[in-house]
């Protein structure tokens, strides 16, 4: 996911480049850096997505083994067979829904890793470009930009921004689904 940001990285510590050169370089990495942690809150919001899918159908699964066995204590052979068979679909389903989780969350730990690395790596050679000629030797917070605002805010301030966009969609499915039902819309 990252090894292109890490490429650059290492392209640009790797040559001989002007220090203005360097820190335009480093600006655009730390944009990236910061796509990349958006990156990563993604993985962790789709391995949120799945354990809560995975216990709805784990939920799912009980109720149809609660009815089968109901079903078997009245003898209603019909509904017995009809449980037996939704069984098997949501135990089936239940088991790729565990493997998601599983796969997903060692993917969430190797991007964590790998974003780890990426800001350690970033951070020490931030520490080794050259300032502007304005700032010589005042020593400034590798991942501040000129405005003083800091990578964790921007990323703040983008999940901020994601959040309330996911919940005004979801907000406007909901009032289209109302008035579906109400008869108010096509």
């Amino acid at each position: 996911m990252f090894e292109n940001l890490r490429q650059s990285l290492n392209d640009l510590m790797s040559r001989a480049t002007k220090p203005e050169e360097r820190r335009d370089a480093l600006a655009r990495m730390k944009d990236s850096l910061v796509q990349a942690r958006l990156g990563v809150e993604d993985l962790r919001a789709g391995v949120v997505k799945a354990r809560a899918q995975a216990e709805a159908e784990r939920r799912e699964l009980e109720t149809v083994r609660r009815r089968k066995a109901l079903a078997e204590g009245i003898h209603d052979q019909e509904t017995v067979d009809l449980a037996a068979k939704y069984e098997g679909h949501h135990a089936e389903r239940l088991e790729v829904l565990e493997r998601k989780v599983e796969v997903q969350e060692r993917e969430l730990g190797l991007a964590e890793r790998e974003l780890d690395e990426m800001n350690a790596e970033f951070k020490r050679h931030a520490i080794g470009a050259v300032p502007p000629a304005s700032t010589a030797g005042v020593t400034r917070d590798p991942l501040a930009d000129d405005t003083g605002e800091s990578a964790r805010e921007a990323i703040d301030a983008l999940g901020r921004e994601r959040a309330r966009a996911d919940r005004d969609e979801e907000a406007e499915r909901r009032l289209e689904a109302l008035k579906r039902r109400m008869g108010k819309s096509p």
